[in-house]
């Protein structure tokens, strides 16, 4: 990478964020070379790109400001869907949703992936803001963390660029339109589930970093505690992304003799424990009850015990709420919440 490269993205990014507004002037070219600690030709090389990206404009005599954006989103036909992953797991659905809506209506969709990293979708967040986009679905990278980007959020607002959080939303930005599935709700009805069927040593399993599994935990402790059932929390294994496999299998094998169920965070760990229940000549459910959640391809193939996630559904309710925005300015009800479902299956 050029030096010169390393300025212009760094100039951008300010942009984005807002250190530099519109109409603001630069700092001097020696300002700036003093800065970089490089020579006052490399600056006026990156001021050159961002001259011709139409990011800033120079006046003789009076120095580099940053350029008015001209564009209105309401004129714009680009609308970016923004999710963690892109896995065949229930990614696909909800995208597949949003294009039906999005597409009826002449937008072209940008698909971007941040593999749940939050540096990641700062990058996405600021190489789409120097996109002409008439709105924006996104679904938060590690939701349950507090939002990184306040600042990117705040620019889509001055720049006039609506959007939607979908599957998950910062806690202190659910004041901004957002289309979740109740997932309070959903951990609770899997749990009662299991209660139901005379289960009382449970453990549940749950993602630390993101919303949902903030919330799953929440409806899992709600229906111990409405059951009368004592809230173990040795009995409660808190995983992040990175260790979704190994930390689940060790702790639920750790104490496979004194449970006789387990509440999953999702389908793909459900199946995981479900395996490894087995390889310790455990039978499932007659020895221990697995659930998972999302009915996902993985639940319908093994026949897991779940919670449905209405993805599609998810999708087009999202897609909607942002054409309700580009059109109209504002929604009536800036949040929409999908009820779940326990879907019976064989395993618990």
């Amino acid at each position: 990478m050029q030096k010169y490269d390393s300025i212009v993205r760094d100039i951008k990014s300010k942009i984005n964020r807002g250190k530099y507004k519109q109409g603001d002037k630069l700092p001097s070219e020696n300002q700036l070379a003093a800065a970089y600690d490089v020579s006052r030709q490399t600056v006026r090389k990156a001021l050159g790109q961002l001259e011709d990206e139409q990011l800033v404009y120079a006046v003789h005599g009076k120095g580099t400001f940053v350029k008015p954006r001209l564009f209105s989103p309401k004129n714009a036909k680009n609308i970016a869907v923004v999710t963690t992953y892109k896995s065949n797991y229930i990614f696909p659905r909800v995208i597949q949703g949003i294009n039906r809506v999005l597409q009826d209506e002449g937008y072209n969709i940008i698909q971007k992936t941040t593999n749940n990293s939050r540096t990641v979708e700062g990058e996405i967040l600021e190489e789409l803001l120097c996109n002409d986009l008439a709105g924006l679905i996104v679904e938060p990278a590690q939701s349950a963390i507090s939002c990184k980007h306040n600042a990117l959020y705040q620019q889509m607002d001055v720049y006039g660029i609506p959007y939607v959080f979908i599957q998950g939303c910062f806690e202190e930005m659910m004041d901004r339109p957002h289309v979740m599935l109740d997932d309070v709700e959903g951990g609770y009805r899997i749990t009662q589930h299991l209660i139901n069927k005379g289960h009382k040593s449970i453990v549940g399993i749950f993602k630390i970093d993101d919303y949902q599994g903030k919330m799953r935990h929440k409806g899992y402790a709600k229906a111990l505690q409405e059951a009368g059932l004592y809230y173990d929390p040795d009995k409660v294994i808190f995983y992040h992304n990175q260790d979704k496999v190994a930390k689940p299998r060790t702790q639920v094998l750790s104490m496979i003799n004194d449970i006789d169920a387990v509440v999953c965070y999702n389908d793909e760990v459900a199946s995981e424990i479900i395996r490894a229940c087995k390889e310790e000549g455990r039978r499932v459910p007659e020895d221990i009850a697995v659930t998972g959640f999302d009915y996902s391809f993985i639940a319908r193939s093994e026949e897991i015990t779940t919670v449905n996630h209405p993805q599609e559904e998810l999708g087009r309710a999202a897609a909607q709420l942002l054409l309700e925005l580009i059109e109209k300015g504002s929604v009536s009800e800036s949040s929409v919440t999908l009820r779940p479902v326990v879907v019976e299956g064989k395993t618990g």
